[in-house]
């Protein structure tokens, strides 16, 4: 064959390389298209997400062509103000507000959409930093109005607010980064599009094992449910 084609041997085995099928061209496809939707997801939730679609395959070959493709990178800009509640515990967010300032009719707002949104328990607690928002009287008078508990950061602690700081980073690099609004109205409608129909219903978080929040919620009423059948059962 190297004769009759008249190149060298080394030009022969170089050309058989090069075009020797891409075994993950495949996978490649399926990982550039989560990386395009998710571009701040990282190897486990990437890794997450194709084991959710079927795929078997393991971080570190997951992160070689990541790293192939050049799809680990995520650009900066300006954030933008917003107040927010979350679920400590399935992580999902009941309540926000944005505006231009971080004034005490935004935590309120924010709040009184939180409380819209859920039954209050008995010894629910309220956890939220130091900021003098939610340290005014009108906030912490409709918490008390409602029988929640109030509680606040340790001064100079940021670990006591560390799931609501995750979310922050989260909600910047997926979604504010990603975007340039033209005025506030745009942000409001594209951030409301993200958290309400993509963080919540979505977005794989590593604390759920990889589940979406509504997803964890849900399988978390369907196990209660089945419990209690099994009682009336016995």
């Amino acid at each position: 064959m190297v004769e009759l084609g008249r190149v060298s041997r080394a030009s022969f085995y170089r050309f058989n390389l090069d075009t020797k099928p891409d075994r993950d061209i495949d996978l490649r496809d399926v990982i550039q298209r989560i990386a395009l939707e998710w571009p701040s997801y990282g190897r486990p939730r990437i890794t997450a997400e194709l084991r959710r679609r079927g795929w078997r395959v393991n971080a570190k070959r997951v992160y070689r062509l990541l790293r192939e493709d050049n799809l680990l990178c995520v650009r900066k800009r300006k954030f933008v103000f917003l107040a927010v509640i979350l679920d400590a515990f399935s992580r999902r967010v009941i309540g926000w507000a944005l505006d231009r300032h971080m004034e005490d009719e935004l935590t309120l707002t924010a709040l009184r959409m939180a409380l819209a949104r859920r039954s209050i328990q008995p010894g629910l607690a309220h956890h939220s930093d130091r900021g003098s928002q939610y340290a005014s009287n009108d906030y912490t008078d409709l918490l008390k109005a409602n029988g929640i508990q109030i509680s606040i950061s340790r001064k100079a602690n940021p670990w006591d607010n560390a799931a609501c700081e995750s979310f922050m980073k989260t909600l910047k690099y997926e979604e504010v980064l990603r975007n340039e609004y033209r005025d506030l109205a745009e942000a409001r409608a594209s951030i409301r599009e993200f958290l309400e129909k993509v963080y919540n219903q979505k977005r794989l978080h590593s604390a759920l094992g990889y589940l979406p929040p509504v997803e964890f919620e849900a399988q978390l009423a369907t196990q209660k449910m089945e419990a209690a059948r099994r009682q009336l059962v016995a």
